[in-house]
C-alpha cells in the first residue's frame, strides 16, 4: 500500500480500518509514530518492517498476534507495550531492533516464536509472563545487554540458541 513512502512521518489508522495488509508500510524510513484504532484486528506480515525512524507505537487492544517481521529493523524503537489481547509473537517480529531497551509483554501471551527479539542489542529487561508455554529458537540470540532472565514454570519448551550470545547475561532463574 505505502511501501517505501520515505517522507511519511506519522500514521493514524481510523476506526473504519480492520486489517493492515502484508508489507503495508514497509520501508517508510521517516515514519516516527503509529496509532492504530481499536477497529484494527489483524495486521499482515512485515507491515512496518524497516521503518527505521519509528519511535512510538500505540496499539489496538484487539490484535491477537504480532505478525512475522512486523517491526523487524525498526532501529529507533526504544520501548513498546504489547496489548493485553496478544497471544503470540511471531517469527522475526522485533529482530534487529537495535535500540529496543524495554518491552512489556501481556499476561495473555502463550508463544514467542523463532528470532522474535534476535539481535535486539539494547534490550536490558524483559519479563516473561507466567502464561508463556513456548520460547522458539534464537528468540533472544545476541541480546547483548540482557542481564537477567526468569523463565516461568509455565514454559514447556525452550528451543535451541534461545539465549545464545547474550554476553551480559548474569542470572537465569528457572523454577
Amino acid at each position: 500500500a505505502f511501501f517505501n513512502c520515505e517522507s511519511l512521518s506519522q500514521i493514524e489508522i481510523l476506526s473504519c480500518v480492520t486489517f493492515i495488509g502484508d508489507f503495508a508500510f514497509y520501508g517508510c524510513k521517516n515514519l516516527k509514530q503509529i496509532e492504530l484504532s481499536s477497529s484494527v484486528t489483524k495486521i499482515g506480515n512485515c507491515a512496518f518492517k524497516e521503518c527505521q525512524s519509528l519511535e512510538k507505537v500505540l496499539f489496538s487492544s484487539l490484535i491477537e498476534s504480532i505478525p512475522i517481521g512486523m517491526f523487524e529493523r525498526c532501529e529507533s524503537l526504544e520501548e513498546i507495550e504489547i496489548p493485553s489481547s496478544v497471544k503470540s509473537i511471531e517469527d522475526h517480529a522485533f529482530r534487529y531492533c537495535k535500540s529496543l531497551e524495554k518491552i512489556i509483554l501481556p499476561s495473555s501471551l502463550i508463544i514467542i516464536k523463532q528470532f522474535a527479539f534476535c539481535n535486539c542489542k539494547s534490550l536490558k529487561e524483559i519479563k516473561i509472563p507466567s502464561t508463556v508455554e513456548f520460547i522458539g529458537h534464537h528468540v533472544f540470540y545476541l541480546c547483548q545487554s540482557l542481564k537477567e532472565i526468569k523463565i516461568p514454570s509455565s514454559v514447556k519448551s525452550i528451543e535451541k540458541y534461545s539465549f545464545a550470545r547474550c554476553t551480559s547475561l548474569e542470572t537465569i532463574i528457572i523454577p
